[in-house]
């Protein structure tokens, strides 16, 4: 179209340059011409400008169309999840309400990667999901620390990244962080132990602690929560070890607090359920006696459906809630960024606490009222 406008415009200054090398007669003559000439010239040009003009609309329209149409025909928004792995009922959750929330049927691609706790396999699922060039990368990071190479390798290929449960610690490249209060939850089973103990005329604090993965943010906060608590009123912790969040893990551990400890502990502080599970199964074979009304204090976190039957049995005393139904929120940041706007940095998902209505008494975190939840049938069926 241009090339055709550009002729138009020649052709007619190569007439008006042949007609004023004429004679003044002959220019005289021919300027009817030339003016005609040059006035189909302009609306020839005129007209070129309007046809491109309107061309060039359609096109827009053609390819707004197209892309429309792509999206409505299949063309599903790419997610890649790293998740840390499978080794408890928490994270089986959390796996679930993910690959429910990102969905073909929900339109979403979903690439999930099960990193088996491997922080090194993890950090090469997420180089995957940039070599496929998905939308979205999700991130439940093994450990806190070492993420920034592999955060900005992400951040030049203009993949925004969510990180949820567990949190990073060493990098800022990330859109958003959805998930629980570590700390909040670990000060909350300390400051519900004091009350809880007041309330039962117990003098003396002698606590064993089973942590979860060594530098997680979950077992930092929960330890670190805790531990101030411990600290402030002057209370024993004999020692504290990893179970890895495992069942596996928690019981191993467990049976050398048995042998190391025994008869000197009143406390078990357990940080998942799952490690709980084994720690009971230690308690058990040793003949200690834990739950309420019994010889030692069982504490646990992440509220399980498992774990609240337990409660229910009288077995974990208090169970205080970590909640992995995070994907819902996730895929609400997704549609903030699809929408052109700026999501907020951090979300917490709610969390709740819970145990039998004689062990629940009233306590706050920092100056905030706590609510404790009464473990029932109705409460376990409604849990994850």
């Amino acid at each position: 179209m241009k090339k055709k406008l550009l002729g138009a415009i020649l052709s007619a200054a190569m007439v008006m340059s042949l007609l004023a090398g004429c004679g003044s007669t002959a220019a005289e003559t021919a300027a009817p011409a030339a003016e005609a000439v040059e006035e189909a010239a302009d609306t020839a040009a005129d007209a070129a400008a309007d046809t491109a003009a309107t061309v060039e609309e359609a096109a827009e329209k053609v390819e707004e169309a197209a892309a429309d149409t792509g999206a409505a025909a299949g063309g599903n928004i790419k997610v890649g999840f790293a998740q840390v792995g499978h080794e408890s009922d928490w994270r089986t959750a959390s796996t679930k309400s993910c690959q429910d929330v990102f969905s073909a049927e929900n339109g979403y691609d979903l690439s999930f990667v099960d990193c088996d706790n491997d922080e090194a396999a993890q950090k090469e699922a997420v180089r995957s999901f940039i070599e496929q060039g998905v939308d979205y990368i999700i991130i439940d990071p093994i450990i806190a620390t070492g993420w920034d190479t592999v955060l900005t390798e992400c951040e030049d290929a203009g993949i925004p990244v969510i990180v949820i449960d567990r949190t990073i610690d060493d990098s800022d490249k990330y859109v958003s962080w959805v998930g629980s209060d570590f700390l909040t939850e670990g000060k909350a089973a300390g400051e519900w132990l004091k009350a809880y103990a007041e309330k039962q005329g117990i003098k003396e604090i002698n606590a064993l602690i089973i942590q979860g993965t060594i530098g997680s943010s979950a077992q930092i906060g929960r330890t670190d929560g805790f531990n101030e608590i411990a600290k402030r009123e002057g209370w024993t912790v004999l020692d504290q070890q990893t179970g890895d969040f495992t069942e596996a893990g928690g019981q191993e551990v467990m049976e050398s607090f048995c042998k190391s400890y025994a008869g000197k502990f009143n406390v078990v502080v357990c940080e998942n359920d799952n490690e709980a599970f084994g720690a009971m199964t230690a308690m058990d074979n040793a003949g200690v006696k834990y739950g309420p009304g019994n010889d030692v204090i069982l504490i646990s976190y992440d509220a399980c459906t498992a774990g609240l039957e337990d409660v229910k049995a009288g077995k974990i005393t208090a169970d205080f809630e970590c909640n992995p139904l995070a994907a819902p929120t996730v895929e609400g940041v997704i549609k903030t960024l699809e929408a052109g706007k700026t999501p907020e940095n951090q979300i917490l998902v709610p969390d709740n606490w819970y145990a039998l209505k004689d062990q629940i008494v009233d306590f706050a975190v920092e100056g905030n009222a706590q609510k404790m939840i009464e473990v029932t049938d109705d409460v376990i069926a409604a849990q994850y």
